[in-house]
């Protein structure tokens, strides 16, 4: 078994879609980015990038590449997966903590939980799925939001 770390966070502006998990989710505001800006994608991303020993999302898709400007997630999260299939390694779980004060997002826990299990390939009850509020602290308080995720690999055996 292999565990990675994953962390992303963007800047909430008026005017942009709030992706988050390949979903979007209604809100008067969204993350900034130059990509859809997903930070629950990213995050994982980065997770099961780092559980590899493979280089980060930043590294393999550049916010200066114009290639990406734009992009959804859901493709660098396939290019990660397929990357560690290569490697003779497999998702087993991951566990994702959001952190943002806006939009409450347990009305969409079913659908997001469903999402990533599509996007993943592995079955919902391996999947942790949490969001907390900063009740209004810090810069997160409305005006950013974070995503923290682990993922567990597992080498395929005849790999």
């Amino acid at each position: 078994m292999r565990v990675g770390l994953g962390f992303d966070l963007h800047r909430l502006v008026p005017g942009r879609k709030f992706i988050l998990c390949g979903m979007e989710i209604p809100c008067e505001v969204g993350p900034l980015g130059h990509s859809d800006a997903d930070v629950a994608l990213h995050a994982l991303t980065d997770a099961i990038l780092g559980a590899a020993g493979l280089p980060d999302l930043g590294s393999l898709f550049p916010e200066t590449d114009p290639r990406f400007a734009g992009a959804e997630s859901s493709l660098f999260l396939q290019k990660a997966l397929e990357m560690i299939s290569e490697k003779g390694l497999a998702l087993y779980q991951v566990d994702l903590v959001l952190l943002l004060d806006q939009p409450k997002l347990r009305p969409h826990y079913p659908a997001l939980r469903r999402r990533l299990a599509d996007l993943l390939g592995i079955p919902e009850g391996r999947i942790g799925l949490k969001a907390k509020s900063t009740e209004g602290l810090g810069v997160f308080g409305g005006e950013a939001v974070a995503a923290w995720a682990v993922a567990v690999l597992a080498e395929v055996h005849g790999a």
